[in-house]
C-alpha cells in the first residue's frame, strides 16, 4: 500500500484551518499523515493542530513556498497531498487523487480546480472562470502544460526530491505552485482533472487589493523562474523531450 500525507501551510488561520482538519478527517481514503506547517502563527493554530490530532512543525520564514516546501521535506509519505488552509476537501478526495496519482504515475503531478465559497456570486464568478480559467489557458499556453494549482494537487516524493533544489523558498512574495510547476524538468508532466474539485475561500478576490496582490506575487514568480531558465529554451528543452519520447513509442500523459 502506498502512503500519503497531506501538507497543509497555514498562517494565521486557525478557524479555516479547523474545518479544513475536520474535512480531512472525514476522507474514505484516510491520510497517512497530516502535517501543517505553521508559518509563523500567532493565533490559535497550534492548539487546532493539538485538538485535531495532526502533525505540526514551525516554519519561521513567512511566505506559502517557506511553508510549503518545507512540508514536503519533511513529510513522511510516499505521495504528497497539498491543500491550503481554507480548502474544504469533498470526503472522496483524498480516494480521486490516489487513484489518479496512481494511474498516471511518479513523473506526474495530478491537481484540479477549486469551487469558492463564501463572499457574493459575482466574486465566486470571477475566481473560478477569470481567474482559475484563465491561468489554467494563460499556463498552458506558456509552459505547454497545464499548471499546479495550489490548494488542490499531489507529487510522488521522488518527483520533489528532484525539484526541490530548484525552487526559490526564501521570498514571500512566490507563488509556490507556479514556481514548482515552472520547475518541471523534461520529462514531467502535470495532469489536470476536472473532477477532482475542493471548496476554497473567496476571500483573496474580495477586494482588488487582495487580486493585485496575486498578480505582483505571479509577476515576482516569474521574475525569479525566467532569470534562472528562460521560457523559450524550457518549451525548446521539452518539445525535444517530447520528440524522444515519440520516437520510442512512450506518449507523455494527457
Amino acid at each position: 500500500m502506498s502512503t500519503i500525507t497531506v501538507v497543509i501551510p497555514s498562517h494565521n488561520d486557525a478557524v479555516m484551518l479547523a474545518a479544513c482538519l475536520r474535512a480531512v478527517a472525514r476522507q474514505t481514503r484516510q491520510p497517512d499523515e497530516v502535517l501543517v506547517v505553521d508559518n509563523a502563527s500567532t493565533d490559535a493554530t497550534a492548539d487546532v493542530c493539538r485538538a485535531a490530532g495532526v502533525r505540526r512543525i514551525y516554519e519561521p520564514d513567512v511566505g506559502v513556498a517557506s511553508a510549503t516546501f518545507r512540508g514536503f521535506d519533511e513529510a513522511s509519505g510516499e505521495w504528497l497531498a497539498r491543500l491550503d488552509a481554507d480548502s474544504v476537501p469533498p470526503p472522496h478526495w483524498l480516494e480521486h487523487l490516489e487513484a489518479d496519482l496512481l494511474e498516471a504515475g511518479k513523473d506526474t503531478a495530478v491537481t484540479g480546480p477549486g469551487e469558492f465559497y463564501g463572499s457574493g456570486r459575482v466574486v465566486r464568478w470571477i475566481a473560478e472562470t477569470l481567474y482559475i480559467g484563465g491561468y489554467r489557458w494563460s499556463m498552458n499556453l506558456l509552459l505547454g502544460h497545464p499548471p499546479l494549482f495550489g490548494s488542490n494537487f499531489g507529487l510522488h516524493r521522488s518527483m520533489w526530491i528532484r525539484l526541490r533544489d530548484r525552487v526559490h523558498r526564501g521570498d514571500p512574495r512566490v507563488h509556490d505552485d507556479l514556481d514548482l510547476c515552472y520547475q518541471l524538468r523534461p520529462g514531467m508532466w502535470i495532469r489536470w482533472d476536472p473532477d477532482l474539485r475542493v471548496g476554497v475561500s473567496a476571500r483573496p478576490f474580495d477586494t482588488w487589493r487582495g487580486l493585485g496582490r496575486r498578480v505582483a506575487m505571479a509577476y515576482t514568480t516569474f521574475k525569479l523562474d525566467f532569470e534562472q531558465e528562460p521560457p523559450f529554451r524550457r518549451r525548446r528543452d521539452r518539445a525535444r523531450s517530447v520528440s524522444r519520447r515519440n520516437r520510442t513509442g512512450a506518449a507523455g500523459p494527457a
